[in-house]
Order: C-alpha cells, then sequence, then structure tokens
C-alpha cells in the first residue's frame, strides 16, 4: 500500500505544480496583468490557503479516516480546477481557484498517513523517498507545465489539474474499496511520551518550524519569477527549457536519493554542510551567466533536498504515529508563514530592484538560517562536531 500511496502523491505535485513557473505568463495571457506584485500577491493566498488548509484537514482526520476525507475533497477539486478553465473573471478566478487550493490542500494527509503504517526504521528512507516525489512531481510539472503553454494555451493547465485531482479520488476510492489492502492499520510504536520524552528538546516542534520557517522562505523567494529571470538572461524563448531549468534540483534530488539508498538510508546530522553548500549554489544562481546559474541549481539543489530531509526526519523522530498529522500540520504552517512572506516580498523586491535580488535575500536567508539551527539545536549541533573531529 505504501508503494501505491507514493504514486498518489506524485499525481497531487504534478497537478498542483503545473502551474507554478508559469503564474506570470497565466496572469498576462488570461487577464493582461503584467504588474510582478500582483502576481506576489497572488502566491502568498496560495500560500495562506495552504497554511489553513492542512491543520483543518489534519484535525478532521482525527475524525474521518484520512482516505475518506481524500475522495470528497479532490472532487470538489477536480469541479473548481474546471471552473478556472472556464472563467474569465479576474475577481472569481481569485475566489474559486483559493477555495480550490483549500480543497487540494487535503493531499497533504497522505505523508503523515503513510508513516502511520511503516516502521520507524524505514522512516529516514521513506522521507527521503517523499521528498523526492515532491521533486519528481515539479519536474513533470514544470515540464508538461512548459510543454502546455509553449504547443497549446496555458489556460489548458488547469483540465490537466482537474484530471489529476480525478485521478486522485479515483485512487483513493480504490483503496478503501479494495480487499487487498486494509487501510485501518498502522504500525504499533513504543510512544515517545514514555519512553523518550526525556530526550526530546523542550519546544521541538516550535524550534523545527520557526528554523524551517526561514529555510522555506528564502527558496521560495527565488520560485515566481525565475523562469522570467532565465529567459532573460538566456538567448532563447522556450517555456519548455524555462520550466526544465527551474526543475533541475528535482534531477539532483533523484541522484540523491539514489546514493542514499544505495548507503542504506539518510541521517539527521550534517544540516550545516547543506545550508552553507547552499549559500554558494544561491550565489552562483544570482550571477547572469546561464552556465553558472545552471551549476547554481545543481549545487542548490543537492543542499535543499539534503537540508530538508534532515529536518523532517527530526521532526517525526520527536513524534508518534497518533500524532504524526497534527504535529506535521504545525511545522507545515510555518513552512507556508515563510513562504507566504516571501510571496508578498518578491513582487515588490522584483519590481524595485530587477530580477536578481530574489537570490540575493535567498543567501542571506540560507546564512540566517544556519544561524539559527546552530542556535536553537546546540546539542545535535555539538553532537555533529564531535563526530567530525
Amino acid at each position: 500500500m505504501k508503494n501505491f500511496l507514493i504514486i498518489m502523491t506524485l499525481v497531487a505535485v504534478v497537478s498542483d505544480y503545473l502551474l507554478h513557473p508559469f503564474y506570470p505568463q497565466f496572469f498576462e495571457a488570461r487577464f493582461g496583468i503584467t504588474d510582478p506584485e500582483y502576481v506576489g500577491y497572488y502566491f502568498a493566498a496560495i500560500c495562506f490557503m495552504v497554511m489553513i488548509a492542512f491543520p483543518f484537514w489534519a484535525y478532521v482526520s482525527k475524525r474521518i479516516p484520512e482516505l475518506n476525507i481524500l475522495v470528497y475533497t479532490q472532487f470538489f477539486a477536480g469541479i473548481l480546477a474546471l471552473y478556472c478553465y472556464w472563467t474569465t473573471s479576474y475577481i472569481n478566478f481569485w475566489i474559486i481557484s483559493l477555495v480550490m487550493i483549500l480543497f487540494k490542500g487535503s493531499y497533504l494527509l497522505v505523508y503523515p498517513y503513510i508513516l502511520k503504517i511503516i516502521t520507524k526504521e524505514e522512516h529516514p528512507t521513506t522521507i527521503g523517498l517523499l521528498s523526492v516525489v515532491v521533486h519528481l512531481g515539479g519536474i513533470l510539472g514544470a515540464v508538461i507545465g512548459g510543454l502546455t503553454v509553449d504547443l497549446i494555451d496555458v489556460s489548458y493547465i488547469f483540465l490537466i489539474m482537474a484530471f489529476g485531482d480525478f485521478i486522485q479520488m479515483g485512487m483513493s476510492a480504490y483503496l478503501l474499496r479494495s480487499d487487498k489492502y486494509d487501510t485501518s492499520i498502522h504500525r504499533e510504536t513504543k510512544s515517545i511520551e514514555q519512553t523518550d520524552k526525556k530526550m526530546i528538546p523542550k519546544g521541538f516542534i516550535l524550534k523545527i518550524g520557526i528554523t524551517t520557517l526561514l529555510l522555506y522562505a528564502s527558496g521560495f523567494i527565488t520560485r515566481p519569477f525565475f523562469s522570467t529571470y532565465w529567459e532573460y538572461i538566456a538567448t532563447y524563448d522556450s517555456k519548455l527549457i524555462s520550466g526544465s531549468v527551474y526543475a533541475i534540483p528535482g534531477f539532483v534530488a533523484l541522484l540523491v536519493l539514489w546514493w542514499d539508498i544505495k548507503r542504506k538510508g539518510t541521517k539527521t546530522s550534517g544540516i550545516t554542510i547543506p545550508l552553507c553548500i547552499g549559500i554558494i549554489g544561491l550565489l552562483a544562481q544570482g550571477i547572469l551567466v546561464p552556465a553558472v546559474v545552471i551549476l547554481g541549481r545543481i549545487i542548490y539543489g543537492w543542499a535543499v533536498f539534503r537540508a530538508i530531509v534532515r529536518f523532517d526526519v527530526l521532526l517525526f523522530e520527536s513524534s508518534t504515529p497518533d500524532t504524526y498529522a497534527i504535529d506535521y500540520s504545525k511545522v507545515h504552517f510555518f513552512q507556508n508563514l515563510g513562504v507566504l512572506i516571501s510571496s508578498f516580498l518578491v513582487g515588490v523586491l522584483v519590481d524595485q530592484y530587477g530580477l536578481e535580488i530574489p537570490f540575493t535575500v535567498a543567501w542571506i536567508g540560507f546564512a540566517a538560517t544556519l544561524g539559527l539551527y546552530v542556535l536553537l539545536f546546540k546539542r545535535i549541533f555539538k553532537k555533529v562536531m564531535l563526530k567530525t573531529t
């Protein structure tokens, strides 16, 4: 069942990421809006909806099984995606698309649900795999979105979104009705509250939330205008190539996962090195040379994958199966708050200082994340330093 759920997550992420690199082009083509601030505000609104959606569905999942929720939420998300394809009203699009995001956000329940049905020993590898699924979804979403923009029309992306939502609905219904899978079970593990309570630092979830807020804010601020930035510095104009360069970190994540599986998993140590290397990758992307930008994307892809996976492993090590969804939703709230802040800032920054400024803000944010990690996780940091000396 785990593999089936991972495939379902991939479908969800692809559907979710189709339009991410191309919102500036979409708003210009559909509504004639070219002001980058409006794009930033819309990204901020999306992030706000995700922030409230996941905790809401996590709370609902305490009373209604996750897969039952997904059957209905993905159906409504698909219907609303079809409306977004048809509407030509800017106001209606804002309202309907944000409600669609509210229903779409329920697919995030699959992540903690998968971890409930496996053992603790499988967590590091599975978390790495799920992170790669997100990256791979970003790759496929960017490439499919780029092909759609180049060959058909940007509005058709919403038809593909709706198709993805209906697939998720069907897959959830199949799992519930199939005799092959028992969707009511999860692995029995010893309660951390009973066995390891003294080993968990006070306010651990809050510390991870605050640190990853800064990490996600720094990483996201480079996304909304990256395809526009690439088309500005490159000598050719192809949405497919723009989407492919945008998705380079996802390709890198696939290679890193293969290496981790070969070495039998990843560990929670070594967060400082990825953050330092991430700074180098972001600095390189701010240089107006296509080859250097591509190199920077590769370096950044390795670093951000390592950092995000290891923070997630830390999170689930401090949680229990019964609270996975709630704890993950709390941290996810902070992460999306970081994305929300970046969304508000990015349009204004690009409008005032140009397309290169997000990378400057991002590397400064990574440096601040590194400092905050060392400050809040002193015990883990010291343990890692002792191992390396």
